[in-house]
């Protein structure tokens, strides 16, 4: 009697992913193509390219697809991205895609979640060296972030994406808080006053803005965006310690910390050059010179002479 072959061992399918579904195998030819279309699945691209397969454990194969995801959402519109998209670009089935998440929104707001935690940590920055530099480095890493991500996170920003959600604007606005929780512990004030928190907050809001305008047009080189917006907040935080003695007081050593190739040095320099336009030195110390007798002139603000006005300025003092 005719002895039988023994067939090989059959592979148990590992936890992670479902197993292939039956007669896959039987579609495709000696040539490594599809016998429907001719032409090499993922699965087999991927063996001709020299990568090696193997089954992913159930943590591996979500953080492949999340991590997928996150770079076609990067460059397509959230809306312009699919399941089938996100399935073909990990190599697996659409039913997969599905074991792991309930549907594409899952998918983007757990991506989006990654990116946002990863964009938080670009405004960490060790508190060494002058303020105007750290902040120009810190602004070189989010601007880094803004253009490779940037189709998905211009329609999320700018609140025009369908996928958008309550989920996904928590996202920012934690990215938001942190960013502003950084900048505040870089001036290293004591108790930030409200006028300054608003301060931070409005210019984080106008980074955003400029930075979406820029992902549209590119008009103006990376770097001197980067520096702009750091001379911005410099500049912000000038006028807000015009109005607060406090911060005043802090600003003369945040000043005192600065180089003269750093990006405040430039700024003063920019600044300062303002003056030779013919006609406008004199302009501003007009303006400085009327600002110092207080809105009504050499009278208070009630309509009464000024304290030490002689008698006769007193007495002209009610003369229309």
């Amino acid at each position: 009697m005719a002895s039988r072959t023994p067939s090989a061992p059959s592979s148990a399918p590992a936890r992670g992913d479902r197993p292939e579904r039956p007669g896959r195998a039987a579609q495709t030819g000696r040539s490594g193509q599809s016998a429907q279309s001719g032409r090499a699945t993922p699965t087999e691209q991927a063996a001709q390219a020299g990568r090696p397969r193997r089954r992913l454990s159930v943590d591996e194969r979500r953080e492949q697809l999340i991590a997928v995801a996150l770079e076609l959402f990067s460059h397509r519109p959230p809306e312009e991205v699919s399941i089938d998209d996100i399935a073909a670009a990990a190599g697996a089935s659409r039913p997969l895609v599905y074991h792991y998440f309930p549907g594409k929104q899952a998918i983007y707001e757990e991506s989006l979640r990654r990116a946002g935690r990863e964009l938080a940590a670009r405004f960490e920055e060790p508190a060494d060296g002058p303020l105007s530099e750290r902040l120009f480095r810190v602004m070189g890493r989010y601007l880094d972030f803004v253009q490779s991500h940037g189709p998905g996170f211009a329609a999320l920003l700018r609140g025009g994406s369908v996928t958008a959600s309550t989920n996904t604007s928590a996202v920012i606005d934690d990215v938001r808080q942190a960013a502003h929780d950084q900048i505040l512990g870089h001036l290293a004030l004591p108790s930030p006053s409200p006028g300054l928190r608003l301060t931070v907050r409005a210019w984080i809001a106008n980074a955003e803005i400029t930075s979406l305008e820029w992902l549209a047009d590119r008009s103006v080189p990376l770097e001197e965006l980067q520096l702009h917006l750091v001379q911005e907040f410099v500049a912000s935080l000038t006028l807000t310690a015009a109005r607060e003695p406090a911060l005043a007081a802090e600003l003369a050593g945040f000043f005192a910390g600065e180089r003269p190739d750093g990006p405040t040095g430039k700024l003063v320099r920019d600044l300062a050059g303002l003056l030779a336009v013919p006609g406008l030195a004199d302009a501003l110390a007009g303006l400085a010179a009327a600002g110092t007798d207080g809105p009504e002139g050499a009278d208070g603000a009630d309509g009464t002479a000024a304290p030490g006005a002689a008698p006769e300025e007193r007495a002209g003092s009610d003369r229309p």
